[in-house]
C-alpha cells in the first residue's frame, strides 16, 4: 500500500504539477481530490508546455490513470476543452475516471460568483469567477448537482429547478439581474451527459482496490494549505480543503491509507488575489522576482504578488499536514542576488512571533523579520546533484530545512521536467 499526498505549503502556484510529474512514471493513479478549474498546473515536458486547470497532471504520464475525485467541482465545458486540447497534441485522455459523486459547476454558479464579487466591492475575496465557491456552497446546502445526476434527466430537472428557485429571487431582487431559465440549464448539462458517461465510476472503490493490490496512488491537491477554508487565511481562501487530510474525504480513502505527504514550497513566496501577505515586496525587487519567475496565474493570467521565502508560513503547513518531505521549486530564480532574505519571525505591535499568529487580526498587522543569507551568482539550471550547487545555495537550502522542520527531498532548478535535483527518493 502506497498512498502519497502532494500539497502546496504556501498560497498555491508552488509547482505541484512539476513534483507530481516527477513521480508520474512510478505511479499507478493520480487523483485530484479538491478544488475546480480555479487553479492551474504548468508542466514542461521537453519543448512542450502544458497548462492544466482541472485535469490532474498525471494525465501526461503514459502509465498513470488520471482520476477526478468526489471532492472536486467539475466544469464540464472546461473538462472537455482540456481533453480535446491534449488529444490534439497527441496526449491520450481515454483513461480518465470521474467520480459519480463529484459536483458539477452549473452556468448559474458562474453568474453568482461574478455578481457577488462585484457586489462586495472593496471587501471582495479575489475569486476567479469560475463558479467554484457557489458550487461548493450548493453542495453544503444540499442543492448541488452531481455528475451522476446528468445520467438521470428527471432527477437533473428536479434538482436544477430547486436550486434556481431561490437563486433567481436573489439575482432579480438583490442584484438586478435577469432570472435564469431552468430548462435551458438542463438542456446544456444533458448535452454533455453522453460524453461524460463512460468516464463516471465509483472512484473510492477503484482507489481502495488499487491500494489493496499494492499499487501507488498519488493524491494531488489544488491550491495550498494557506488557501484551505479551515486552516488558511480566512476569508481570503478557497472553498474546499486542499490540506493533506482533504485527500481522504475528497477521494474516499481512510487516513491510514496515506503513507507520505510531500509538501511543495517555492524558494520564495507568491500569492494571487486578496488577503494578507506580510512579506510582500511592493518595489522593484518584487517586480524582479515576478519577471524572473514568470509569476502570472496559469488559470487567470493575473500577476502574482511576490516576496522572499516565509519560513513561518511553510512551517505551519509542515506541522498541520504532517509533511514528510519538502520539494523546493524555482530555486534558480534566486540566482544573482548578493543577499537572499528569509522571513524568520513577525513583529506584531512590538512583540516578536516565531510562529504564525493565531488570529486574523494579528496576521494582518504582522511585519516581517528577516534573516539575511548569502546569495550566489552562478547559473544552477544545469545542476543535477546537490553538491553541484554553489556553497551559498547549499547553505540556503539547509537553512530552510532547519526553519521549516522538514527535510528537502527535491529541488527544482528550472522549468523543464529534467531540471531537478533529488536528494531523497520520494517513494522510499
Amino acid at each position: 500500500m502506497t498512498g502519497i499526498v502532494v500539497i502546496g505549503t504556501q498560497w498555491g502556484d508552488e509547482g505541484k504539477g512539476k513534483a507530481t510529474d516527477q513521480l508520474g512514471d512510478r505511479v499507478d493513479y493520480v487523483v485530484r481530490y479538491s478544488g475546480g478549474n480555479n487553479a492551474g498546473h504548468t508542466v514542461v515536458v521537453g519543448d512542450e508546455t502544458y497548462a492544466l486547470h482541472l485535469l490532474p497532471s498525471g494525465i501526461l504520464s503514459p502509465r498513470a490513470t488520471p482520476v477526478i475525485g468526489n471532492g472536486v467541482v467539475v466544469d464540464l465545458d472546461v473538462l472537455f476543452s482540456e481533453i480535446d486540447a491534449l488529444t490534439a497534441r497527441g496526449v491520450a485522455a481515454d483513461r480518465l475516471l470521474v467520480s459519480a459523486n463529484a459536483h458539477v459547476i452549473a452556468p448559474y454558479h458562474q453568474v453568482l460568483d461574478k455578481v457577488t464579487e462585484r457586489f462586495l466591492g472593496h471587501r471582495r475575496i479575489g475569486t476567479t469567477g469560475r463558479g467554484v465557491g457557489p458550487a461548493y456552497a450548493d453542495k453544503v446546502n444540499r442543492v448541488g448537482i452531481r455528475v451522476q445526476d446528468l445520467l438521470d434527466p428527471k432527477i437533473l430537472s428536479q434538482k436544477v429547478e430547486a436550486a434556481l428557485e431561490q437563486k433567481n429571487q436573489l439575482l432579480v431582487k438583490v442584484y438586478n439581474r435577469p432570472a435564469i431559465d431552468a430548462e435551458e440549464v438542463c438542456q446544456r448539462l444533458l448535452a454533455q451527459a453522453e460524453r461524460v458517461r463512460p468516464l463516471v465510476t465509483d472512484v473510492a472503490r477503484v482507489l481502495n482496490q488499487a491500494l489493496d493490490a499494492g499499487q501507488v496512488v498519488l493524491f494531488e491537491g489544488a491550491q495550498a494549505h494557506h488557501l484551505d477554508v479551515d486552516f488558511g487565511t480566512y476569508p481570503y481562501v478557497t472553498s474546499s480543503n486542499p490540506v493533506a487530510a482533504g485527500a481522504c474525504i475528497g477521494a474516499g480513502v481512510g487516513p491510514t491509507r496515506i503513507d507520505r505527504v510531500i509538501g511543495i514550497a517555492k524558494a520564495y513566496t507568491t500569492r494571487v488575489g486578496e488577503g494578507p501577505f506580510p512579506g510582500e515586496l511592493l518595489d522593484q525587487v518584487g517586480e524582479g522576482l515576478r519577471q524572473a519567475g514568470g509569476e502570472y496565474g496559469t488559470t487567470t493570467g493575473r500577476p502574482r504578488r511576490c516576496g522572499w521565502f516565509d519560513a513561518l508560513v511553510v512551517e505551519q503547513a509542515v506541522k498541520v499536514n504532517a509533511v514528510t518531505d519538502l520539494f523546493l521549486t524555482k530555486l534558480d530564480v534566486l540566482t544573482g542576488y548578493d543577499r537572499v532574505p528569509v522571513v524568520v519571525a513577525y513583529d506584531i505591535d512590538g512583540l516578536r512571533h516565531d510562529t504564525m499568529p493565531m488570529t486574523q487580526t494579528e496576521f494582518h498587522h504582522a511585519q516581517p523579520v528577516y534573516e539575511q543569507l548569502e546569495g550566489w551568482s552562478e547559473d544552477i539550471s544545469g545542476c543535477r546533484r546537490f553538491d553541484q550547487l554553489p556553497p551559498a545555495c547549499q547553505r540556503y537550502v539547509r537553512r530552510l530545512e532547519e526553519l521549516t522542520g522538514a527535510r528537502i527531498s527535491g529541488i527544482g532548478v528550472g522549468p523543464g521536467r529534467e531540471q531537478v535535483i533529488m536528494l531523497h527518493d520520494l517513494l522510499a
